[in-house]
């Protein structure tokens, strides 16, 4: 099993920055590739960006120069900077992690963002 807990959403105004941080504990093995998603009120979850422990990284079709995706060292900790927000970033932001060559997918609870005008 594998734990994954998301922090730093909150309540920004237009043009401001987050940096959310997704921390994998427990099983973590390998090589592995985490991700970010969101998932807005009354839409489908959308994928932003991916990083394997290698560093191959995978952007979504909607993710722009604002996000950045990053990952420590030690391989169990991500991060998604993201700069110049507006409202229609507002959304549940969740990481998941998955370990190369299984089909074990797991999730973290979500972090809140919400992005005023």
């Amino acid at each position: 099993q594998v734990q994954l807990v998301e922090s730093g959403g909150g309540w920004v105004q237009t043009g401001g920055s987050l940096r959310l941080s997704c921390v994998a504990s427990g099983n973590v093995v390998g090589s592995s590739v985490m991700a970010w998603h969101r998932q807005a009120p009354g839409k489908e979850r959308e994928m932003l960006a991916s990083i394997s422990t290698g560093g191959r990284i995978v952007y979504g079709r909607s993710v722009g120069a604002r996000f950045t995706v990053s990952r420590d060292n030690a391989g169990n900790t991500i991060h998604l900077q993201m700069n110049n927000l507006n409202p229609n970033d507002t959304a549940v932001y969740y990481c998941n992690y998955r370990q190369i060559d299984t089909t074990d997918l797991y999730w973290g609870p979500g972090t809140e963002v919400t992005v005023s005008s």
